[in-house]
């Protein structure tokens, strides 16, 4: 997932001067910088990201893309213009040597980029004694400097007349495609002419039998990596295209350009399709709609199979987000983001709404001229997907977002989910929250955020940052660039990189990284060879310190590491290997012990997004690793399908079964691949907080969480408790269904499960607008949400208290245990109270008799009737003992104020004598232990039953505290010292935070104690100082 950083920098090919002090002048550049011909009209990068082209009415302006210049400009002649018309659209072929730009008039005006290879520009020459003493970084920093960047020369190439009209246009590697108006049809124009001397050919759409009659293209979007275009149409439709590739003989079989399939078919004119976007890494086409919707769906095959997957919803109402202008996913496929009318929004991959700009003050956006929050016509990402580029309407400014990502986007790793890592243009962030104490944990601190620069050598010579991973202690982290890599030491604060350029710039990571103890793992690519390579963080990076260089037949796809000291490798031929690390006091090698070949289960080797496997538990304890294979149940993330392998033997030989057992999966996290496993699984378990083993011992003892299963499906964390029940439920030995995992919604994106905290840990995005600034910054915050009721709850209705026990022992010390308690019966009883079912069926009597086992069962009980509709507490209270039993009760254990709670239950069954012996036995046991903050509020109790004060005066007098030998007893504030009201007719009435029994409304969690419902001291009733 991504999340925007800090405020939008500015671009300008104008030369305008902005004088911000003087108003006047101020006011004259925002003007100029919203003059129409100025405005940028379009926006287009080149596939390898490095170039980006900007078009006004009038020229086309080339730019680097990191760091952001102006490397060429060309400006249209007035005769130019008068003949051909202003300029609309710009495109750029894939490796950004020609661009297309499209004019009003109907022409296509084509310019050659060329990049001069000698040339420079932008060469900063210093002189004087800074460049005499500068040293080491400094000094290759200035170099650089000095040596600029290299020209480029943009050139009028020609122009093409479309006279039928131009409706949309793609400019391919070979070819530009262009959907003419009238006739409806479309040409495709080669850039050079073929062997045979032909550069175009023309299809008709009437004569598309695929494409509705009457229709015309509105928008076109091609992705070279499916092969696949979408087509969106003026009905409406939308529709998957692919270019025939095959020579007919038949003449009129030349002409069959294309083929496609309809798979959007709006069923009224606010579902139409206007935009498309294509995200290979995932095989998903997504459909923005007029209303503001976008349709994502699933592309299974090239044969028309493609079914809806799921639909994002606008964060705004249309009136105020506008209709979409455009949409693009992430290079990593893993962020959708989406140009309105009036602002822009991001989601996930699978539907988890992340940024967005409509959260903004838009006077305050007006006031301060940031258009990119109020306005977006184009958008783009750069540097790997760090940049987010935005252009808004009548404005010539090119407004840079900087990104943060998760590192798990770009090298899917266990130690990556586990320990929150994020991943900017030049920057990595920490999250050290897993080190400190659990109220640390989930503070919202900024920091609990550690930012490590990477070293601008580095980054200058191999940006952009394409991956990152992390050690699963959290003590070093490796970065990989364009070429070669780099690692850093969390504890020492130390970089380590290649002294020579020729030994980093001899390879590049390709299929990941991973740690081993203080030892790089490495996937690499060098002069066309693949190998597995070790570097130790405690040698320098040069082509002498490799520990250990292990050849592979082909490029890695994926690796990870599992179990204690196994290395599982997935590579481009379909065939898993299998790898011990073998650590000596002298030398770190790997030792290949088996491998397994994968042909004819996985169709498509470079669709896996992960790998890992399940062992039994008599394998990890006391088999040879070289029959691991044989025994091993593989998880395979393939797309966003988490596919279970499992082995079985028939007739002698061994054979794989295959399942999917989730969809639409961003990530996954297999808890036995959090740390190592030891002898026998119960020490392997993860500790309790603690840090005491459990006394109880058993199956559930020894299970745990060790062997949970999480994944992310972009609405829900679900988890299946129990990995080796899901894999019993899925053999084909066994006629069984898979059992359901357990859901857990969060309003936030999930990055890491704490298991040893029993929370899910996430980020969400913050828009910040302060008057005394005159800019906004988006910054990210640390969100958290308790698993553990959920968990427990499963295991309730299961009819399994024991493992719910076993559970609740494991975190019983947090100090926010009982909260989890409280909210479990808060989840049963919001479900139950308006449930139609039988008794038998309820689960409340389950879990009322799980929570009477803890100590802070009758607090539990009193706060969850502080923070629930006064209706419910009928339905809660049928499954518990009386509310006087349970005030005598508290009352015997001493625990005052939650006895002073159980008298609102009193009062509001009714129960409650109007001389209330209970309150005066309450208010005697306050006097006795000296709680007078406790007696003021029990006085205040006793006048809301009895306005005219008798009551009041009876239980004073009862207890001795009306006279004057009581005074010195009383606090300094006089509290006790309670004035008798005139007599009123009638009595008030008493409720909980001013709701009356019936009152639809939820009470508040702040409710406090007061007459006629006023809350206007501490609820003392809470069990906070109980």
């Amino acid at each position: 997932m991504y999340w925007p950083m800090g405020a939008a920098r500015i671009y300008s090919a104008n030369r305008t001067r902005r004088k911000d002090h003087n108003d006047h002048d101020l006011q004259e550049g925002r003007e100029s910088l919203r003059n129409d011909s100025n405005a940028l009209l379009g926006l287009r990068t080149s596939r390898s990201g490095h170039l980006l082209t900007t078009i006004t009415a009038t020229s086309i302006t080339i730019w680097q893309a990191s760091p952001i210049v102006v490397l060429a400009t060309s400006s249209r002649s007035v005769s130019s213009l008068r003949d051909y018309g202003p300029n609309v659209a710009v495109l750029l072929r894939p490796d950004a040597s020609i661009a297309v730009v499209q004019t009003s008039n109907g022409f296509l005006v084509t310019y050659s980029i060329t990049v001069d290879p000698i040339n420079r520009v932008y060469q900063q020459i210093r002189e004087g004694e800074a460049q005499q003493k500068a040293t080491g970084a400094n000094r290759l920093i200035l170099e650089q400097e000095r040596a600029g960047l290299r020209e480029v020369n943009i050139k009028f190439r020609m122009v093409i007349r479309i006279d039928a009209g131009i409706a949309a246009v793609l400019a391919l590697d070979n070819e530009v495609i262009v959907a003419t108006k009238k006739p409806a049809a479309v040409q495709c124009i080669m850039w050079s002419p073929d062997s045979a001397g032909r550069q175009t050919s023309t299809e008709l759409i009437s004569r598309m039998a695929w494409i509705q009659k009457g229709s015309k293209i509105r928008a076109m979007v091609y992705d070279r990596a499916m092969s696949l275009a979408v087509w969106v149409t003026s009905d409406g439709r939308a529709y998957a295209v692919q270019r025939r590739s095959e020579t007919f003989k038949d003449p009129d079989e030349v002409q069959r350009l294309f083929r496609g399939y309809g798979f959007h078919n709006p069923e009224n004119s606010s579902l139409e399709a206007t935009h498309a976007a294509i995200n290979a890494r995932f095989s998903l086409l997504a459909i923005a709609c007029m209303r503001g919707e976008i349709h994502i769906y699933t592309a299974r095959d090239y044969a028309g199979s493609i079914p809806l997957s799921h639909k994002l919803v606008p964060p705004a109402s249309l009136s105020t987000t506008g209709q979409i202008t455009c949409l693009s996913y992430s290079p990593d496929g893993y962020g959708l983001v989406a140009g309105y009318e009036h602002g822009w929004a991001i989601w996930s991959v699978y539907g988890k709404p992340g940024a967005s700009s409509f959260n903004a003050d838009t006077n305050a956006s007006g006031t301060n001229d940031e258009r990119w929050l109020l306005s977006v016509n184009n958008l783009s990402w750069v540097n790997a997907g760090s940049e987010l580029l935005l252009t808004s309407a009548n404005d010539s400014r090119l407004w840079v977002v900087e990104m943060a990502k998760s590192a798990v986007t770009s090298c899917f790793s266990s130690a990556n989910i586990n320990r929150t890592l994020l991943l900017t243009s030049s920057h990595l962030m920490i999250y050290r929250g897993f080190d400190l104490p659990s109220t640390a944990t989930i503070s919202a601190n900024p920091s609990l955020w550690q930012q490590v620069a990477v070293p601008i050598l580095y980054i200058t010579k191999q940006r952009p940052i394409r991956s990152a991973v992390i050690s699963h202690d959290g003590r070093y982290i490796a970065v990989a660039g364009k070429r070669g890599l780099a690692h850093y030491s969390v504890g020492s604060g130390r970089w380590k990189t290649f002294d020579d350029s020729e030994a980093e710039n001899a390879f590049v990571v390709r299929g990941g990284m991973c740690w081993y103890q203080h030892v790089l793992i490495a996937a690499v690519e060098s002069d066309e060879s693949y190998e597995l390579r070790l570097y130790s963080r405690e040698l320098g990076l040069n082509a002498e310190s490799l520990l250990h260089t292990q050849k592979l037949p082909s490029a890695a796809v994926v690796m990870s590491m599992t179990g204690q000291d196994s290395l599982l490798v997935y590579t481009y031929e379909n065939v898993l290997y299998h790898y011990i690390v073998n650590a000596s006091d002298t030398a770190v090698t790997l030792i290949q012990v088996g491998q397994l070949a994968l042909n004819g289960i996985v169709r498509a080797p470079a669709r896996v997004r992960a790998v890992t496997w399940i062992l039994p538990d008599f394998q990890l304890r006391d088999g040879d690793p070289s029959q691991d294979v044989a025994h091993a149940s593989v998880l395979f993330l393939v797309d966003a399908k988490l596919v279970l392998l499992q082995s079985s033997v028939n007739e002698g030989t061994h054979k794989y079964d295959m399942r999917v057992i989730a969809n639409n999966v961003e990530f996954f996290d297999l808890m036995r691949d959090q740390g190592t496993l030891v002898d026998s699984p119960s020490q392997s378990l993860p500790e309790s907080p603690s840090g005491e083993n459990s006394p109880i011992t058993g199956l559930h003892a020894d299970r745990g969480l060790r062997d949970s299963l999480w994944f992310f499906d972009g609405e829900s964390v679900r988890c299946w408790t129990d990995v080796e029940d899901l894999l019993e439920s899925a053999s084909s030995e066994n006629n069984r269904d898979m059992p359901p995992p357990v859901s857990i919604a969060t309003d936030f994106y999930p990055t890491s499960i704490m298991l040893s905290r029993g929370i899910i840990l996430g980020l969400d995005s913050e828009l910040i607008q302060r008057r005394d600034v005159r800019f906004a910054m988006f910054r990210h915050t640390i969100r958290t949400q308790l698993f553990l009721p959920h968990i427990l709850r499963k295991c309730l209705s299961d009819l399994d208290p024991a493992a719910a026990s076993v559970l609740a022992l494991r975190y019983q010390d947090l100090s926010y245990f009982s909260h989890a308690l409280e909210l479990l019966l808060h989840m049963v009883l919001d479900d139950e109270v308006d449930a139609t079912f039988n008794a038998e069926d309820s689960l409340m009597p389950s879990v009322v008799s799980f929570l009477s086992s803890f100590p802070d069962y009758l607090d539990i009980v009193v706060q969850c009737t502080r923070k629930t509709e006064v209706r419910s507490w009928r339905t809660l209270f049928a499954y518990l003992p009386s509310p006087q039993q349970l005030f005598e009760e508290s009352l015997e254990k001493n625990l005052l104020k939650t006895a002073g709670g159980y008298l609102l239950v009193l009062h509001t069954f009714q129960e409650l004598e109007t001389s209330s012996e209970q309150c005066i036995r309450l208010l005697q046991k306050a006097k006795e232990a000296g709680d007078w903050d406790l007696c003021k509020e029990l006085g205040r109790f006793l006048m809301a039953l009895d306005a005219s004060g008798d009551t009041l005066h009876e239980a004073l007098n009862r207890l001795s505290m009306n006279g004057a030998g009581e005074v010195n007893n009383t606090p300094s504030d006089g509290s006790l010292l309670v004035a008798t009201p005139r007599p009123t007719k009638g009595r008030k009435q008493y409720w909980l935070n001013g709701y009356s029994p019936g009152s639809p409304r939820r009470a508040s969690s702040e409710a406090c104690l007061s007459p006629n419902g006023t809350a206007d001291s501490e609820d003392y009733f809470s069990s906070r100082s109980g």
